[in-house]
């Protein structure tokens, strides 16, 4: 049964006759009388009666009109509501790492949510490996991520980023002021790290392995918050992206500690599944994502 056929028939039963409505559907008289026929097959009832030159329903047929008009109305509604509706209403589902989260999200969410206030928003956090084994398996719309530059065939990439990680402390941190320090002066001091799963701390460990040396945090902890707050009270050093400390270094708080040829970087970025259907929603996620890098 497809639309069509269900329009020529409410048109006919409207009308009270085929030539008529098959002049407004601009069909021929033979076309509107096909489509009749294979209605009445498929529900295995007479929908008209034709005697004379009068076209009436017959009493399957006015029932069927009942239910031929409803089903017209509510694809009418659905048009209305999912392709001509400007408002996005849908639902969007954010795999990220809790560093992003924790400081990049809030104001990023909160533009959407200003602009999109009927849009339903799930954010994830877990580690890179598990989001990006989730949006393979369709569990979540893209990914917000730092690691190592990531790549694959099915994967689409909106955004790829440098970001520095740095070794943070307080402004009253002995170490604040120094100049050329060197990694082993710092992997001596207390230390407060992310979790081991965390890819910037991996990324320090390997680059330790080559020089054989090691980590011994105080602390482990996969809330950054927290462990800003921590550094605030100088309770020790840790290894972060910039952007995580960005605003308390702006304020005085904390202070990025001067390193001698010490630089490593990870990459932040945003993927989706090749295969997955680029929702209203998810576009204008990543526009704004993209706008608010520029500004």
């Amino acid at each position: 049964m497809e639309l069509r056929e269900i329009r020529t028939f409410l048109e006919v039963a409207d009308l009270k006759s085929f030539c008529r409505a098959a002049e407004k559907l601009k069909y021929s008289q033979a076309a509107v009388t096909v489509q009749i026929k294979q209605l009445e097959k498929e529900l295995n009832i007479h929908l008209f009666d034709r005697i004379g030159k009068q076209t009436t329903l017959t009493h399957e047929g006015e029932m069927f009109y009942q239910y031929a008009s409803e089903i017209m109305r509510n694809v009418a509604y659905a048009r209305n509501a999912l392709g001509q509706s400007s408002e996005l209403t849908g639902r969007l589902v954010i795999g990220t790492i809790e560093s992003i989260c924790s400081t990049l999200f809030p104001p990023l969410i909160r533009e959407y949510h200003h602009r999109y206030p009927r849009v339903n928003i799930n954010i994830i956090v877990d580690s890179p490996g598990t989001l990006l084994n989730m949006m393979n398996s369709n569990q979540v719309d893209m990914v917000y991520f730092l690691d190592r530059r990531m790549y694959d065939a099915k994967w689409v990439k909106i955004l790829e980023k440098p970001e520095e990680i740095i070794f943070a402390a307080s402004k009253e941190h002995i170490f604040a002021k120094e100049t050329g320090l060197t990694i082993d002066q710092v992997i001596t001091q207390p230390l407060i790290l992310t979790e081991k799963d965390a890819s910037y701390r991996f990324i320090l460990e390997q680059y330790l392995a080559s020089d054989d040396k090691k980590l011994h945090p105080f602390l482990e902890i996969g809330n950054t918050e927290f462990i800003i707050k921590l550094l605030k009270q100088n309770e020790g050093i840790s290894f972060l992206p910039e952007f995580t400390i960005k605003k308390d270094m702006e304020l005085g708080s904390l202070t990025r500690l001067s390193m001698k040829e010490f630089h490593l970087r990870t990459w932040r970025q945003i993927i989706y599944h090749k295969d997955k259907w680029l929702s209203r929603e998810m576009k204008a996620f990543m526009e704004l994502v993209l706008e608010m890098e520029e500004r």
